[in-house]
């Protein structure tokens, strides 16, 4: 243990202590956000622990072994915290929480209880309820490679390798209308029909910026280029915002091969027997070597 928990651990055996608790929140852009449940603000290491966020949380079950350390977070949407919108942007998914329990007579007196991520947050009558899910939450995800005809990788991650910032592959514009689910974009005519399908659209300046959403359409015509997406961004563009978009990936190789000269980096297993092969039967008319190309296949 360290001195700050001993601090702590000799203080509550005097029987009357002063304790309460502190939770950090931590999101993936950067912004740091600090609650207590003390009648107080609080200041600890530069953060300030606000008392007036009507945040609780609901007892911790901790456990032995491997299984996952839970608990629930409670709190009133605030205005100067944390905001409906920013939920709905999904600005606090997977958010690190981090709680302890200190002194506020002496604030190096401190032991954390929990630390872990945000999970399913709902929202009811102006309160959220957030999960928070311990670290060996991270040792529930599959593990392992897929073996499919498809590419396993994700386009522009480091098993790709695919540069997806170079002009190629990418095309910025500013917003000139509201807009949160369809685009009608001019100057992109040089860019093939349908080329960014299955990309990513990135909100890069304004209130939604750092907000993703997948492509579902991109058809080009003689008005300029339509980019629809398959569900709204949660905050709306408005005229100005600078938005970049990227070319999508099917995972088939020979998009791979043609599209993206990156055949050398393909994940997938193109040649390997689908159910139809399985299910096959020899045929005297036809070959029946048993390759993957079979043409006796039924």
């Amino acid at each position: 243990m360290s001195a700050q928990s001993d601090a702590l651990y000799a203080h509550l055996a005097t029987g009357c202590t002063t304790v309460c608790h502190r939770w950090l929140v931590e999101r993936a852009d950067g912004q740091r956000f600090g609650f207590t449940d003390h009648d107080r603000d609080i200041v600890i290491d530069g953060v300030s622990y606000r008392a007036d966020a009507s945040l609780t949380a609901q007892a911790l079950q901790q456990t032995t072994g491997m299984a996952v350390d839970n608990t629930e977070a409670i709190g009133a949407l605030s205005s100067l915290s944390i905001t409906t919108i920013d939920i709905s942007a999904g600005r606090f998914d997977r958010a690190v929480v981090t709680a302890w329990v200190v002194n506020w007579q002496d604030l190096t007196a401190r032991t954390c209880l929990f630390r872990g991520t945000i999970g399913e947050i709902t929202q009811v009558d102006g309160i959220f309820r957030a999960e928070l899910r311990g670290l060996t939450d991270a040792l529930n995800q599959p593990q392992g490679r897929t073996y499919q005809r498809s590419c396993g990788a994700i386009l522009g991650d480091a098993r790709c390798g695919v540069d997806l910032m170079t002009p190629e592959y990418a095309f910025e514009f500013e917003a000139d209308a509201v807009a949160n689910t369809t685009f009608m974009l001019q100057g992109a005519g040089a860019f093939a029909d349908r080329w960014f399908e299955r990309g990513t659209l990135v909100v890069l300046s304004g209130d939604a910026a750092g907000l993703t959403a997948l492509i579902k359409v991109d058809e080009l015509g003689a008005g300029g280029r339509r980019v629809v997406l398959w569900e709204g961004l949660a905050i709306a563009l408005r005229p100005g915002d600078r938005v970049r978009i990227t070319a999508g990936c099917d995972r088939l190789i020979d998009t791979c091969r043609v599209k993206f000269s990156n055949i050398s980096s393909f994940r997938g297993f193109p040649h390997i027997p689908g159910e139809d092969w399985l299910a096959s039967y020899p045929v005297s008319s036809m070959s029946n070597t048993g390759g993957s190309r079979n043409p006796g296949a039924a």
